[in-house]
C-alpha cells in the first residue's frame, strides 16, 4: 500500500492533515506528519531530518507520495527524497497537488489498493471535486494547456515557476531543450497560467511560443524510462533561472501584471508614428560606446536575396531532397559554429552564447517536422523549409510580448543560413562594398560576426548602452559606435554624410563643410595616434614626466592570452575563470584547472597573472551547484559568497591555483583575487583556505588581493589594507551598485555611462587607504580601456588598468601624452564636478 508523508512548515497543520486523510484512506494506510523545525520543537520551518525520518516511516514496496505545503517544504522533500532513494530501493512522487484538498483524496486512493501513480493523479484532480460541491464549471479537461489533457500513461508531474525578467524567450528555451535531451523521456511543458499548450520539450520554437511571462507556472509532464529524472532536472533548472537573472516583479515598464486582463487588450495599438528625419547641421546625442572618430555616409544593412524558386523543382525523390535538407543544415551548423567562435575571439563566450540557441533551432521539431513532411508530400526541400520557417516566424509575431515577437528574427537568421546553402547564395558580408557608418536599431549576432572593420567605419546604434553586445564587439573590432541615440537615428536617409564621435558620444548628421573639415584632421591625427601607438604597444607606458603605469589585458579563456601578448599587455590583470565552470555537470577537478592555469603561466613568459577566483551566481549560475532562487540575485550568494558556501569548490581551485605557484616558482608572478568582497572577515575567511591549501603543497606566498565592486571597501579601504595584499576595482559593479543601476537596464544606462564623480571619490578613498599601506591598487572594469577615465584613474593614483586586449596599446599611447601631475590636477578637479559629460570635458582640455 502506498504511504503518505505531509510537510508542512507547521507541526500543527502537518498533525491536523494527517488527522483528516486518516480517516479518509483507513487504518491501514500508513500516513506520517513532518511540520516545523526540531530544534527548537515545533518552531515554524521546514527539517530535513523530520522529512527524511518521516518517508522512512511511510515507505514501503507501493512507494510514498510526499505533499508539501510552500516554499522551503518544497526544496527539503526534494533532498529527503534523493537522500532516501540513495539509501534504499523505494518509489518517491512529491506531489504538488493542494495539501488538504490533496491529501485526503490520496488517502482514499491509497486505501483502495490503487498504484503510486493512481494516488499521485487522485491527489492532483482534489481540486475539481471541491469545484463540482460548488457548483463552479470547471473546463479546464478541455483546455489545451491543461496538464490533466496531456495524455502520457505513467506520467510524472511538476509545476516550474518563471520568474526571470523576459519569461522563457529563446536563451533559457534552449537550456530546457538541452536539459531534456540528455534523458530517455517526453517531456511536454504547458503553460498553466495562459491556458496554452503543452508543447513539445524538445522544441525550443514551441516553447518560446508559448508566450511565457515572468510570473507565470509551467506544468512539466514526463512519461518514459528517466522521466524522474528529467524532472528533477527541469526543476533544478528552473530554480536556477533557467539560466537568466531570478526576479520577484514584473520587467521594468510592464503595467500588466502577469495574466492580468489587459483593459486595452482588445483595441489594437496605434501605430507608433516614425520620427522626422535629423536636420542637416542636427546633433544626436547618445553613449559613448567605441572611441574614435568616424567620418562617412550613412548605410543600412544589406543582406543577398534568396529566391527559392532558383533552388530547383522537386527531383520526386523524397529520401533526395530530404538528404540535400539535411546536408544545407549540416552547412548551416558549420556556419553558426564558425559565427559564434568568431564572436567568441572578438568580445568573449558571454555574447557567443546566443549561437547556442542558434545551433539548437536547427534540430527544432517545431521547424523540422512540417519541412520533413513537406518533402515527404513531393515538395522541394527550399520550398518545404522555406514555408516552415516563415510559419514559424509568424508564431512568434503574433504573440502579445513585443520581446518575444523580436525573436522571429532569430528563427529567419537560421533559416536563411539554411537556405543560402539550399540556393547556393554565397554566404556574403551583409554590409555593403563601400566605406561609411552603419545605422542600425541593434546588432544582430550574425550580423555581429559579419562586420568587417574594414568596410565600418563606425556604428551608430539606436539602443543599448557601453556594455550592450554591439559596443563591447565595437571596442574590440577598434570600431568607434555610439549606442543610445533612440530611433531619430534610424530615420536618417542613406548617404547622408555623418561624423560619430566616439568618446563624446555624438552623431553630427550632415554637418557644414568647414565642420567636415575640422574632423577630417581630427580624425587624421587619431590615425596617426593609432599607428603609432600599435608601433610601440610593447614599450611601457610612462607618462612624460617619467611615473609608469602598467597595462594589462582580461581575458575570458586560455587561447586568448597570445594575442594580448603581442598587443602590449603587460600581464593579466583579470583572468575570468568562469570558462572553467559554466555548462557543466561536475565541477572541474584540482589536475583539469592546474593545466589550463599553467598553460597560461607559460604563454605569459614571466608577466603578472591574476586570477580571479570563480565569480558565479546573479547571471551566471552553475548547473553542478543548486541554489536556491534569491529575490534580488545581483545583491545575494555570489562570487566569494558562493564559494564560502560550496569550500569543497574554492579549495579545489585554490590548491590549483597553489599547485601552479609550487610548480613554477619564481619564474612566474601568480596572484590571487576573491571577487564581491564586502567585509573584512569574508575575506579573511578565503585567504585561510588559501593559506592551507598552499601549506598542504608546500608552495610559496600567493599574494592574495580583492575586486572592488562593492562601495563598502571603498568606503573602509585603510581598514581592508591592513589585511590584503592589493586591490583590482571592477567598475561595473562598483557603478551598477554606487548609482544603484541595473547594468542589464537599457533605461538606466545613462547612469552607467561613466566617469561620474561618485564612483571617483569611491576610487580616491581606496587609493588613499591602500597606499597608507603602501598596497597597490589596478583598475579591471570596462572604464579601464575608455582613454580619459585612464587619465582620471592615473591622476588618482592607479598603479595598473587592465581591458580589452586590443584596447591596450591605445591606452599605453594616452598615458604616455600627458604628465602626472596634469592628470592629477584634473582628477581632482573631477571630483567636484556634477556629472559624466562635465568630467570628459575636464580632460579633453589636457589635449590641445
Amino acid at each position: 500500500m502506498v504511504g503518505l508523508v505531509i510537510v508542512s512548515h507547521s507541526a500543527a497543520l502537518a498533525a491536523a492533515v494527517v488527522e483528516l486523510a486518516g480517516q479518509m484512506g483507513g487504518g491501514e494506510v500508513r500516513i506520517e506528519p513532518a511540520g516545523g523545525m526540531a530544534d527548537p520543537p515545533g518552531a515554524i520551518g521546514t527539517d530535513l531530518g523530520l522529512v527524511a525520518a518521516a518517508i522512512a516511516r511511510a515507505a514501503g514496496p507501493d512507494g510514498v507520495l510526499v505533499l508539501m505545503d510552500l516554499g522551503s517544504a518544497v526544496m527539503t522533500a526534494e533532498m529527503a527524497a534523493e537522500m532516501a532513494a540513495a539509501e534504499g530501493d523505494v518509489r518517491i512522487v512529491l506531489c504538488e497537488a493542494p495539501l488538504v484538498e490533496g491529501a485526503v483524496a490520496a488517502a482514499a486512493r491509497a486505501g483502495a489498493g490503487a498504484p503510486l501513480d493512481e494516488v499521485a493523479e487522485e491527489a492532483r484532480s482534489a481540486l475539481r471535486m471541491k469545484a463540482q460541491q460548488l457548483g463552479i464549471e470547471d473546463d479546464r479537461d478541455d483546455r489545451p494547456g491543461d496538464a490533466a489533457t496531456i495524455a502520457d500513461a505513467g506520467a510524472q508531474e511538476v509545476r516550474l515557476p518563471v520568474r526571470i525578467a523576459l519569461g522563457l524567450h529563446a536563451r533559457p528555451a534552449a537550456r530546457v531543450v538541452e536539459t531534456v535531451g540528455r534523458f530517455d523521456a517526453r517531456v511536454t511543458i504547458a503553460d498553466a497560467t495562459t491556458g496554452r499548450g503543452p508543447a513539445d520539450a524538445r522544441s525550443l520554437s514551441a516553447l518560446v511560443t508559448l508566450g511565457v511571462r515572468h510570473g507565470h507556472t509551467l506544468v512539466a509532464r514526463a512519461g518514459g524510462p528517466q522521466a524522474g529524472e528529467a524532472l528533477t532536472a527541469l526543476t533544478a533548472l528552473a530554480e536556477a533561472g533557467f539560466g537568466d537573472e531570478l526576479i520577484e516583479d514584473g520587467p521594468s515598464g510592464d503595467a500588466t501584471a502577469a495574466g492580468a486582463p489587459d483593459a486595452t487588450a482588445d483595441e489594437p495599438p496605434a501605430p507608433a508614428r516614425p520620427p522626422p528625419a535629423p536636420e542637416s547641421g542636427s546633433r544626436l546625442r547618445g553613449i559613448p560606446a567605441g572611441p574614435g572618430i568616424a567620418i562617412g555616409p550613412a548605410l543600412r544593412l544589406r543582406r543577398p536575396a534568396l529566391d527559392v524558386a532558383e533552388a530547383g523543382e522537386a527531383t520526386g525523390d523524397p529520401a533526395a531532397e530530404r538528404a540535400r535538407l539535411d546536408d544545407a543544415r549540416a552547412a548551416a551548423r558549420l556556419d553558426v559554429t564558425a559565427a559564434r567562435d568568431a564572436i567568441a575571439a572578438r568580445a568573449g563566450e558571454a555574447e557567443a552564447e546566443i549561437f547556442d540557441a542558434h545551433l539548437v533551432l536547427l534540430d527544432d521539431p517545431l521547424l523540422l517536422d512540417p519541412a520533413y513532411a513537406a518533402v515527404a508530400a513531393g515538395e522541394a526541400a527550399a520550398r518545404a523549409w522555406a514555408a516552415a520557417v516563415s510559419a514559424a516566424a509568424a508564431t512568434y509575431r503574433a504573440l502579445d510580448d513585443a520581446y518575444l515577437r523580436e525573436r522571429a528574427a532569430d528563427v529567419e537568421d537560421v533559416g536563411r543560413r539554411v537556405l543560402r546553402a539550399l540556393t547556393g547564395v554565397a554566404d556574403e558580408a551583409i554590409t555593403p562594398d563601400w566605406h561609411g557608418i552603419l545605422v542600425t536599431a541593434d546588432l544582430a549576432p550574425s550580423e555581429a560576426a559579419a562586420l568587417q572593420p574594414d568596410r565600418v567605419e563606425g556604428l551608430a546604434i539606436a539602443h543599448g548602452g557601453a556594455t550592450s553586445h554591439a559596443a563591447i564587439l565595437a571596442r574590440a573590432l577598434g570600431i568607434p559606435a555610439v549606442a543610445g541615440l533612440g530611433d531619430a537615428v534610424l530615420a536618417i536617409a542613406d548617404g547622408t554624410p555623418l561624423v560619430l564621435d566616439g568618446e563624446a558620444g555624438v552623431v553630427e548628421v550632415d554637418p557644414p563643410p568647414e565642420a567636415l573639415v575640422a574632423r577630417e584632421r581630427a580624425r587624421e591625427e587619431a590615425g596617426r595616434r593609432a599607428r603609432q601607438a600599435r608601433e610601440r604597444a610593447h614599450e611601457p607606458a610612462r607618462t612624460r614626466d617619467g611615473a609608469t603605469i602598467e597595462v594589462g589585458a582580461n581575458v575570458g579563456d586560455a587561447g586568448e592570452i597570445p594575442a594580448a601578448v603581442a598587443l602590449g599587455a603587460d600581464g593579466v590583470g583579470l583572468l575570468r575563470t568562469e570558462f572553467l565552470f559554466l555548462d557543466r555537470d561536475r565541477a572541474p577537478t584540482e589536475s583539469e584547472q592546474r593545466a589550463v592555469y599553467e598553460e597560461i603561466v607559460a604563454a605569459l613568459g614571466g608577466r603578472p597573472l591574476i586570477i580571479r577566483t570563480l565569480d558565479a551566481g546573479a547571471d551566471k549560475p552553475l548547473r553542478f551547484l543548486r541554489e536556491p532562487p534569491e529575490d534580488n540575485p545581483f545583491l545575494g550568494v555570489r562570487g566569494i559568497r558562493l564559494g564560502l558556501a560550496h569550500p569543497e569548490v574554492l579549495r579545489t581551485q585554490l590548491r590549483a591555483i597553489a599547485g601552479v605557484a609550487a610548480r613554477a616558482g619564481p619564474r612566474a608572478d601568480v596572484r590571487v583575487m576573491f571577487p564581491m568582497i564586502a567585509t573584512v572577515a569574508e575575506y579573511r575567511a578565503a585567504r585561510a583556505v588559501l593559506e592551507d591549501a598552499r601549506a598542504q603543497l608546500g608552495a610559496p606566498p600567493v599574494p592574495a588581493g580583492i575586486m572592488v565592486e562593492v562601495p563598502a571597501v571603498a568606503v573602509a579601504a585603510e581598514r581592508f589594507a591592513r589585511v590584503v595584499d592589493f586591490f583590482s576595482i571592477g567598475t561595473n559593479d562598483l557603478t551598477q551598485y554606487t548609482m544603484a543601476a541595473d547594468r542589464g537596464n537599457d533605461r538606466l544606462s545613462e547612469l552607467l555611462a561613466g566617469p561620474w564623480p561618485p564612483v571617483l571619490r569611491l576610487v580616491a578613498q581606496l587609493v588613499r587607504g591602500a597606499k597608507a599601506h603602501d598596497r597597490w591598487v589596478g583598475v579591471c572594469g570596462e572604464m579601464a580601456g575608455d582613454p580619459q577615465s585612464a587619465v582620471l584613474f592615473a591622476g588618482l593614483g592607479v598603479d595598473e588598468l587592465s581591458m580589452a586586449a586590443p584596447l591596450v596599446p591605445a591606452i599605453k599611447e594616452v598615458l604616455r601624452g600627458v604628465t602626472l601631475a596634469d592628470a592629477r590636477e584634473v582628477a581632482l578637479r573631477a571630483l567636484d564636478l556634477d556629472d559624466p559629460d562635465a568630467v570628459r570635458a575636464a580632460v579633453s582640455a589636457l589635449w590641445p
